[in-house]
C-alpha cells in the first residue's frame, strides 16, 4: 500500500506538470512571426512580414518581425489565424496581442480581437474578445478573454475595426488558458465613522466659508433661508432629525476609505438676476479623485423655483492621492446655491435590518394549518409538523443569450436559481432582421423553447429601440411612408409569432434617451407602437424600460420626467402595463434607491427592475451591492420581479459584474445571491396547538408538509398567494 501510495503521487506530480505546461503553451501557432506568415493569413486583405516600416521608424516590440494586414477595404479586413481543434469548451482563454496602425492619415482607431465560429448546424456567429485605442506612434498591449461553450466545426480569430486603407500592424498575439485569480478578501473597514458627514463646515457656521472656496470666475458668500432639515434621503438613511441652521451657502481630508459606499445629499436652488424664462438647469455634485471625474449626483433645477434635493452616491476601490468636491453645473450668470451639503458612508448591514422588517409585512402572510381527524392519544404523542418552503413566487429571473445555452453547467445553474428569463439581443429587432426582409428567429425560438421546457417565464426585450445608434442602417434609411410600414409589420411578425408566449414586451425601449421614431413619424408613433401590441397579444404586460431612473446621476432620467412620459403616453391612449428600471447601478445606496421607487408608484403599475447588474473588482462588495438592490426590491410593495443582466463572466456587458466565473466556479458574490435567495424561503417547526392548528408567518409560494402521527407521515403540498387575511388550509389526518 505504501509503495502504490507513493507511485501514485509521483503520478499526480508527473500530471500536475504535464496540466501546467499545457496551462502555458499558447494556442496560437507561429505568435510571433518567427516563422514568417505561417499559419496567418490576410482576412479580406493582404497579410505582408515586416522586420521595420516607415523608414525605420516602426521596428518590433518584441522579436525579430511583425506583421501588417494591409489593402483593407472594409472594417472587417484583418489579420487571421484559424484555431479549430486547438482550444477546449467551456474553458476560458486570454488573448494578449501588440498592435499599432499605420496609414491613411488616421492617428487613432479602433483595433478590435473578434472570434468567427461556424456551429454545427453553420450558423455564424461573431465573438468579440478586446478592443483598445491603437495610434500609429507606439505599440499597445491588447488583451482581453473568451470562453466557447460549444462545440462548433470552425473558429478563426481576427484583428478589424480601423477604417478602410489603415493598415492593422501585429507584434505579437498569444492565446492561453486564463487561469482565475484567488478573489481578494472582504475589505476591512476600521473605523467606519457609518452616518458621520466628512464634508467640514456644511453649514457655514457663523458665515465662515473655509475650508470652501471658488473654482473660477464666481464669488462665494453666505445667505440665509435655506431649509432647516435634512434631505429627506440622508434622513431616511441617518434617522436624525436635529433643525439645521438654515445657512446655505473643497477640499476632503484622508477621511475616505475605499470601498466603502458613501452617500451624497444636499439642497440646492438657483436663480437671481437671470430671467425667469431660462430653460431647467444641471446641478451636480462631482468628485475629482486624484484629476478623474467621479459623478455625485445630478438633478434638473427650474430657475427662482424652490429648494431641490439633491442624492446620489460612489465608492473608491483605490485608495487616492488628492479628492476635491464640486458643486456645479448651472449656464455663467445663474446664481447657485448649496445648503446642507451631507457625504457620509453607509452602514448597509442596518438598512437591511430595516428592510427584513419592511419584508414581513410586504411578502409574507399568516398561514393557519386546521387538522381534523386527530387520534385521542396526541396527547401522549404530539403530531410533529415541518413546513418547508420549496419555491418562492417572487419572480427573479436572468438575462441569457443563444450561445450560453450550449453549455451544460451554464443551463444547469440557469434553471436551477431563476424563473424568469430575458434574452440579451436574440428578439431584438437588428437581430432577427439584419438585413430587410431576411427574418430570422431561430436564435430567440432556440431560447424559448428552452424556457418553456422548464417551467421559465419570459420577458421580451424588445420590440423596438428609440436610441438611433442601436437602429440597424436599412431602418434608417427609409422615408417617412416606408418607416411607418416596417413598423407595423416589425409588431405583426413579432407579436403573431410569440402570441401568449412572452409575458412581458418592453415596447420601445429607453424612450427617455432616444427619439428616432418620435423625430421621424411624429409624437403619436409610441402610443400606437403600444395599442397595436395590444391588440395583438392582449395576455402581454406591456413596459416602459429606461436605465439611471434610480440612482439619481442622469436627469434625463429622473423619476419625475419618467412619471411625466408615462402620464403622456397614457394620455394618448397607450395601454402601459408595467415600469421597468434597468438597474444598471453602481454603489446601490437604498434610501435613494426607495425614494425613486416611492415617486414612481403613484403610477399604479406593477414595477420591475429590468437588467439588473452590479459592478466591484471585490467579489465582497459585489455581493454586498446585490445584495442591497435585492433586499430594497423585494421590501417594497410596488415592486414585483427583478431580473440580472446575466450572470456567467464573460457573458455579461459590464466586467466585475459576474456571479459565476467563466469555468462555471461560483464566486462570492454568487454565494451571496444564493444566500439570499435562501434566506427569502420560510420554513416552520413544531406540533400541532390544543385549538389543533399550526401557526406560522411565512413568504407566499409553495410549500411542502410533514405531519408525523402515531400512525404515519401524512405529505401535502399547497400554494400561498398574496392576501391580506390569513391563509387557512384544513387538513383530515382520519385517512391514516
Amino acid at each position: 500500500m505504501e509503495k502504490t501510495a507513493k507511485i501514485k503521487h509521483s503520478k499526480d506530480n508527473d500530471d500536475d506538470k504535464h496540466h501546467t505546461n499545457e496551462e502555458h503553451e499558447s494556442i496560437i501557432l507561429n505568435p510571433n512571426f518567427e516563422d514568417g506568415l505561417n499559419n496567418w493569413s490576410g482576412r479580406g486583405c493582404k497579410a505582408i512580414l515586416h522586420q521595420s516600416m516607415d523608414g525605420g521608424r516602426i521596428v518590433p516590440l518584441s522579436g525579430h518581425f511583425f506583421a501588417a494586414a494591409t489593402e483593407r477595404k472594409a472594417t472587417w479586413n484583418g489579420i487571421q489565424q484559424e484555431i479549430s481543434g486547438r482550444f477546449q469548451r467551456k474553458r476560458v482563454y486570454e488573448v494578449t496581442a501588440l498592435v499599432r496602425i499605420i496609414g491613411n492619415n488616421v492617428t487613432s482607431a479602433t483595433v478590435q480581437a473578434t472570434l468567427w465560429v461556424l456551429n454545427a448546424n453553420q450558423r455564424e456567429q461573431y465573438i468579440g474578445i478586446a478592443n483598445l485605442q491603437a495610434t500609429n506612434k507606439d505599440w499597445v498591449e491588447l488583451r482581453g478573454k473568451f470562453v466557447i461553450h460549444g462545440s462548433p466545426s470552425r473558429v478563426i480569430l481576427f484583428l478589424e475595426g480601423p477604417p478602410p486603407g489603415t493598415d492593422i500592424l501585429l507584434n505579437t498575439l498569444v492565446v492561453k488558458h486564463a487561469r482565475r485569480n484567488r478573489p481578494s478578501p472582504p475589505p476591512f473597514y476600521e473605523n467606519p465613522s457609518f452616518g458621520v458627514n466628512i464634508v467640514e463646515n456644511s453649514e457655514v457656521k457663523d458665515g465662515a466659508t473655509q475650508p470652501w472656496f471658488t473654482l473660477g470666475n464666481c464669488k462665494l458668500s453666505v445667505g440665509q433661508g435655506a431649509p432647516r432639515t435634512l434631505p429627506p434621503m440622508a434622513r431616511d438613511t441617518l434617522g436624525l432629525h436635529e433643525p439645521l441652521g438654515g445657512n446655505y451657502i473643497h477640499m476632503l481630508t484622508d477621511k475616505l476609505k475605499i470601498f466603502l459606499t458613501y452617500q451624497i445629499s444636499a439642497w440646492v436652488k438657483i436663480g437671481v438676476g437671470v430671467s425667469s424664462g431660462m430653460s431647467p438647469q444641471n446641478v451636480n455634485i462631482s468628485l475629482s479623485v486624484d484629476n478623474q471625474w467621479v459623478n455625485g449626483g445630478q438633478v434638473e433645477v427650474i430657475i427662482g423655483d424652490t429648494w431641490h434635493e439633491i442624492g446620489g452616491s460612489f465608492r473608491l476601490e483605490k485608495q487616492p492621492q488628492n479628492v476635491m468636491v464640486y458643486v456645479q453645473g448651472p449656464a455663467a450668470g445663474i446664481d447657485l446655491m448649496i445648503s446642507a451639503l451631507q457625504i457620509f458612508p453607509v452602514d448597509r448591514r442596518e438598512r437591511l435590518r430595516c428592510l427584513r422588517n419592511k419584508v414581513d409585512q410586504v411578502r409574507k402572510r399568516d398561514i393557519v394549518l386546521k387538522f381534523s381527524g386527530l387520534d385521542d392519544s396526541c396527547d401522549l404523542f404530539p403530531y410533529i409538523v415541518k413546513v418547508k418552503q420549496t419555491y418562492n413566487s417572487f419572480p427573479v429571473g436572468t438575462c441569457i443569450n443563444r450561445t450560453d445555452i450550449d453549455n451544460e453547467d451554464f443551463v444547469d445553474f440557469f434553471t436551477k436559481n431563476f424563473n424568469w428569463a430575458v434574452f440579451g439581443n436574440e428578439l431584438k429587432w437588428y437581430w432577427t432582421e439584419a438585413e430587410r426582409g431576411k427574418l430570422s428567429y431561430q436564435d430567440a425560438d432556440d431560447l424559448l423553447d428552452l424556457c418553456i421546457g422548464n417551467n421559465i417565464n419570459v420577458r421580451g426585450h424588445c420590440i423596438f429601440w428609440e436610441v438611433e445608434s442601436t437602429v440597424q442602417q436599412w431602418v434608417r434609411q427609409l422615408n417617412k411612408t416606408e418607416l411607418m410600414n416596417a413598423v407595423q409589420k416589425r409588431l405583426t411578425d413579432v407579436l403573431t409569432r410569440y402570441k401568449g408566449k412572452f409575458k412581458h414586451y418592453d415596447v420601445n425601449n429607453e424612450m427617455l434617451h432616444g427619439s428616432f421614431y418620435q423625430d421621424r413619424l411624429g409624437k403619436g408613433v409610441r402610443a400606437l407602437m403600444f395599442n397595436i401590441a395590444r391588440k395583438l397579444d392582449p395576455s402581454a404586460l406591456l413596459f416602459v424600460n429606461d436605465y439611471h431612473v434610480e440612482d439619481g446621476n442622469d436627469p434625463q432620467s429622473s423619476p419625475e420626467k419618467y412619471i411625466k412620459l408615462v402620464l403622456d403616453l397614457e394620455a394618448q391612449g397607450a395601454a402601459i402595463g408595467g415600469i421597468g428600471i434597468q438597474g444598471h447601478i453602481d454603489s446601490p445606496v437604498g434610501a435613494i434607491v426607495c425614494s425613486a421607487l416611492d415617486k414612481l408608484s403613484v403610477l399604479g403599475h406593477p414595477i420591475w427592475f429590468t437588467e439588473l447588474d452590479v459592478s466591484s473588482s471585490n467579489e465582497y462588495v459585489r455581493g454586498e451591492d446585490l445584495e442591497v438592490m435585492m433586499w430594497e426590491a423585494f421590501a417594497h410593495p410596488a415592486v414585483e420581479g427583478i431580473m440580472l443582466w446575466g450572470f456567467w463572466e464573460l457573458s455579461m456587458s459590464r466586467e466585475n459584474s459576474n456571479l459565476v466565473e467563466g469555468e462555471g466556479e461560483v464566486n462570492e458574490a454568487g454565494k451571496r445571491f444564493m444566500e439570499v435567495k435562501q434566506e427569502w424561503l420560510s420554513h416552520a417547526y413544531g406540533v400541532i396547538n390544543d385549538e389543533s392548528e399550526f401557526i406560522f408567518r411565512g413568504y407566499h409560494g409553495t410549500y411542502a408538509i410533514e405531519v408525523c402521527t402515531p400512525a404515519g407521515v401524512v405529505l401535502q403540498t399547497f400554494i400561498v398567494e398574496k392576501g391580506d387575511s390569513p391563509f387557512i388550509l384544513s387538513i383530515d389526518l382520519s385517512s391514516l
